[in-house]
Parts: structure tokens; sequence; C-alpha cells
């Protein structure tokens, strides 16, 4: 047979659920009230004011600038700005690769900027000025001799003055270290010829169309020729194949152009004497 519960046996086990369901709940919407009590007292009173606000990454210009354009304070609401309006108000700056604005903890900003790298720097006027990988020229005089990047000179054609900055973007760290000064050789054959010299005292003459590729095997060349026994720095040449010629050769190279030259302007003198004089005698 079938044993037959009571439901009077059952009474107060759920009596005991029901009670217990009905604390739960009751604990529940006190915590959510004391919750919200608090939010509301947290946005009420200075607690929820900037405390401090952190710039990172801030090389081309000083903190201040960017503190400054981002209209934060100290003491303002942490809640009272957008994030994506400061961002974006800083990021017209064109030396700007990205920024990332973002609140922490209760009452900190920190603000991420990435500036584009600078690359090597323009003579103007006798000024310095930084070039950044993007083509900009940063309109702020390096007031010292830059020796941390190559310094440009004779580059008044924009377009190439962009392109010759992307092949730099492409060369390594250390490559890049050992050039001090490129010049513009362009001509209406050549527009893209340009010359770089190196901090190690050669000369290297490139196009400014595959400058990255072909230089970064700079010091391979280097250690190639220092091998060789009595050897004498140079140019090098890499703007169609890749050659070496010592300076030796370059300059007496172009000095016996140049007595050519003389030597025929000389002849030229003489044989104009010459006619002027029968010119007199007739």
């Amino acid at each position: 047979m079938e044993k037959v519960i009571d439901i009077t046996e059952r009474v107060p086990a759920m009596k005991k659920r029901r009670k217990r369901r009905t604390n739960f709940k009751f604990v529940a919407l006190i915590t959510v009230f004391l919750l919200i009590i608090l939010v509301l007292l947290y946005f009420q009173l200075p607690y929820s004011n900037i405390k401090k606000i952190d710039i990172k990454g801030a090389e081309l210009r000083e903190e201040a600038f960017y503190l400054q354009q981002s209209t934060l304070q100290i003491d303002d609401s942490l809640w009272g700005f957008k994030t994506s309006e400061v961002e974006q108000t800083i990021a017209e700056n064109e030396w700007i690769k990205s920024v990332h604005v973002k609140r922490k903890f209760l009452n900190d900003v920190e603000i991420t900027i990435d500036e584009w790298h600078k690359v090597a720097y323009i003579s103007k006027d006798g000024e310095f000025y930084p070039m950044l990988e993007n083509g900009v020229i940063f309109n702020e005089v390096n007031e010292i001799t830059p020796i941390d990047a190559p310094i440009f000179l004779d580059f008044e054609d924009e377009a190439l003055r962009k392109k010759l900055l992307t092949q730099l973007v492409k060369l390594k760290p250390e490559v890049l270290s050992l050039i001090s000064q490129i010049n513009s050789n362009s001509t209406e054959a050549d527009p893209y010829a340009i010359t770089l010299f190196m901090n190690d005292g050669y000369e290297v003459r490139a196009d400014a169309n595959t400058l990255g590729e072909k230089l970064n095997y700079y010091p391979s060349i280097i250690a190639q020729i220092e091998q060789q026994e009595g050897f004498e720095k140079g140019i090098i040449d890499i703007e169609v194949g890749s050659y070496y010629r010592p300076f030796s050769d370059e300059y007496s190279l172009i000095g016996d152009v140049k007595a050519e030259s003389e030597e025929g302007g000389q002849e030229e003198n003489q044989n104009d004497e010459q006619q002027e004089q029968q010119t007199g005698e007739e």
C-alpha cells in the first residue's frame, strides 16, 4: 500500500521556504536602495570630482598644452564631459596619430597621446624644424643642432620630401641613426636623386623611391669594403645597382675635369686674343 502524506505535515516546511524567500527579496530591495543612495551621494558630493589628470605620450608638445586642449580641470565633475569630444579636439592637431581618453578609478582621468614619430629635420632660414613620418613639418624651432635624426637640405619639393620620409620610416633604427644629412640632387632627368652624408664618413648616392629597401644593406656593404686591404672611405652608389668609389678617385676625376675645363678656357682666350690682334693688324 502507498503511504499517504498528511498535508498538515508539509505546511511548516512550506511556511519556512516562503519566509526565506520573503527575507531574500527584502534584503535585495534594501541593498538596491542603499546602492542608489550611495550613487546619488557620490554625484552630489566632491568625491566625484577629478583629482588627477595623467597625460602620457607627450613628446612634441608639453603636457600642459594637451591639458589645456582637453579643457579638463581639477575639481571638474568626472562625469561632466564626453571622452569622444576630448579625443576629437586633441586629434585635430596634424602631428597627432591617435588619442585615447578614459576615466580611471573614481577620480582620475588618463589621456594617452600617440604622436607621429619624428624621422628628420629640415633646415629653413638657419633654423631646424622636425619632420614627422606622415610628411608634416612640425613648426616648432629646434634650438639645438639636431643629432638624433638626419637633416634635410634643399628640399623645396614637398612631394619629394614626403616620399623620402616614407622611405626613412622603412629603415632599421640602427641604419637611420647613421644618416647625418640628406641633400636633394634632383634634375629633370633624375628627379629623385639624393645624396646622404653618413656619420661614419661615407657618402651615399641613392634614389628616393628605393632608399628604404636598399639602404638597410648599408652595414653589410661597409663591412665588405673595410675588409679589403688598404681600404679608403668614399662614395657608395645604390641609385641603380650598387658600387663603390673611393674619395681619392672621385676628387681626382673632378680635378681632371676642372683642369680640362680651365685649359679649354685658356685656349679659347688665346684664340680670342690672336683674332683680336689679327683684326687690329688688318
